[in-house]
């Protein structure tokens, strides 16, 4: 009997077995983005199918026909819904065929990006200095690719902080300083910020969140008050974050303006640019994020204005020296050499990251494939289309715009009259919810300025106008059906709760 030790692999017994199904699997994959509108955008999974995944892990194989049935059949009807062409519940991007293609590419590629002397080091690092030349950022910057959004600020936030400590973080720590640092961002940050604080060990009373103005834009003369007043209390002012693009609004702060104010008072300027960053290579809209080239870090998340799949992000940062100096540590088994495998500066000398996988190779094939030009008009075709939802919306009585529409997220609620501010909420809520199950339609809600709205956030290269138009329609028929079972139910309330009436009969004896 042989020895399955000696001969187990993860290779296939039949490689022509192999190639045949995964033939199918691309074929099946074509067919599901060729047609994917057609379907709904999400539906919950079924209680008995949910239970399925509570099976403990499989000792032994299975066919690999049958795995892909359950993906088939399982997974891909109850998909987040992100590809579909009416999904707007979060700015996330809707993927694209290449660089789906660029993953499995990517994997069998098999490369480590933490260190090596490869071509895969190569597309990694011409891949960060396109965006760099994107973004409009000197030679001599550097950048690195990272998860997403959120990582890609925490580098550039920690690189902040090791720039502005006033001494060796590395050597002494936090302990050493003689003024804890303050960073001062809008009060429609993004959470991932107040995470940084927490990671950076500077903790949450270290972010200052500025007022904002109308248009939801960190309000300059706040700002500097806020500065001037940590300087008098002793503390030492840092960083300022910018935002272009912020979650709730989509709103960008006044680049030019912080950037101006960061070189009179000595600080950091670190943009966050997940949401709109990308503009820059937009030509009706690059306008919108003027100054962003003036910052000493900036975060981009690729998997929103490239429609990269995920994950991949990447941080830029001015001054490469300390980029590398913030990150980089020597081991005795990691040492560049002169020649062969370790020819080559080591990518994880950038990054928290010692390893990560081939992330580069997507981006590199989807900006070959396409260009930077199809990217930009498509990136201003999102802001056009945000526009005319919000004529639409406008043009509704009973539809109430409750955000400027900066770029390419819409704030908005149904408002029929005559109700308050919890009725309005538990309202559109309702309408929310009901257009999520029905599949038609996927969008979100947030609180600004504690009143709630539905929120429509664009990016997506699939969506088209007759799509905006199917939801305002689909808004206002669900609103009504909506208002209706609420007075149905008010109605049925009220009897219950109404005395009953003593009839004048007698009751027989």
């Amino acid at each position: 009997m042989t020895d399955p030790t000696l001969t187990d692999t993860l290779d296939p017994d039949d490689w022509n077995a192999m190639r045949q199904l995964a033939h199918q699997m691309l074929d099946d994959a074509v067919d599901r983005l060729k047609g994917i509108g057609d379907g709904p955008v999400w539906q919950p999974m079924p209680q008995a199918m949910r239970q399925q995944f509570d099976a403990p892990p499989p000792a032994g194989p299975e066919p690999l026909e049958d795995v892909y049935a359950d993906v088939v059949g399982k997974l891909y009807p109850h998909a987040m819904g992100n590809v579909h062409p009416r999904f707007w519940i979060w700015y996330m991007g809707s993927g694209c065929l290449t660089g789906a293609l660029a993953d499995f590419l990517a994997a069998i590629d098999g490369s480590n990006l933490g260190a090596g002397n490869t071509g895969a080091t190569l597309v990694d690092e011409q891949v960060t200095d396109w965006l760099r030349q994107m973004m409009g950022f000197p030679d001599g910057a550097s950048g690195t690719l990272v998860n997403g959004g959120s990582m890609a600020n925490i580098v550039g936030l920690t690189a902040a902080r090791n720039s502005m400590a006033g001494i060796d973080l590395h050597r002494v720590g936090l302990t050493g300083m003689e003024a804890p640092l303050r960073f001062y961002a809008s009060d429609q940050v993004h959470s991932c910020h107040m995470k940084a604080m927490n990671l950076l060990g500077l903790g949450s009373e270290a972010l200052t969140c500025v007022p904002t103005d109308a248009a939801f834009r960190m309000d300059i003369n706040a700002l500097r008050a806020a500065i001037e007043a940590d300087r008098n209390y002793g503390t030492r002012p840092a960083c300022i974050i910018a935002t272009a693009g912020t979650t709730n609004t989509g709103a960008i702060d006044d680049l030019s303006a912080i950037a101006d104010l960061c070189r009179e008072q000595g600080l950091w300027m670190h943009v966050d640019g997940c949401i709109g960053a990308l503009f820059a290579i937009a030509p009706q809209s690059r306008h919108l994020v003027t100054g962003l080239a003036r910052a000493d870090s900036l975060a981009l998340d690729l998997h929103k204005g490239l429609h990269a799949p995920f994950d991949v992000g990447c941080a830029l940062l001015r001054d490469r020296k300390i980029h590398r100096a913030t990150f980089a540590e020597s081991a005795e088994y990691l040492q560049v050499a002169t020649r062969g495998l370790a020819a080559a500066e080591f990518l994880h000398d950038y990054s928290p990251e010692t390893t990560r996988g081939f992330r580069a190779l997507k981006v590199w094939m989807m900006l070959r494939h396409h260009g930077t030009d199809t990217f930009g008009r498509i990136l201003d075709r999102t802001v056009a289309q945000a526009s005319y939802l919000t004529g639409l919306i406008d043009a509704r009585p009973d539809l109430e715009l409750m955000a400027p529409t900066a770029t390419t997220i819409v704030c908005f609620r149904h408002n029929p009259g005559g109700m308050t501010e919890a009725e309005l909420r538990a309202h559109n809520t309702e309408i929310m919810l009901d257009l999520q199950e029905s599949g038609l339609a996927v969008i979100g809600d947030t609180t600004i300025r504690n009143r709630h709205c539905l929120r429509v956030a664009i990016c997506n290269h699939r969506t088209r106008q007759d799509d905006l138009d199917l939801l305002v329609d689909a808004v206002l028929r669900i609103g009504a059906q909506v208002r209706e079972r609420q007075a149905v139910s008010a109605q049925r309330t009220r009897k219950q709760a109404a005395p009953h009436k003593k009839s004048g009969a007698i009751a027989p004896l």
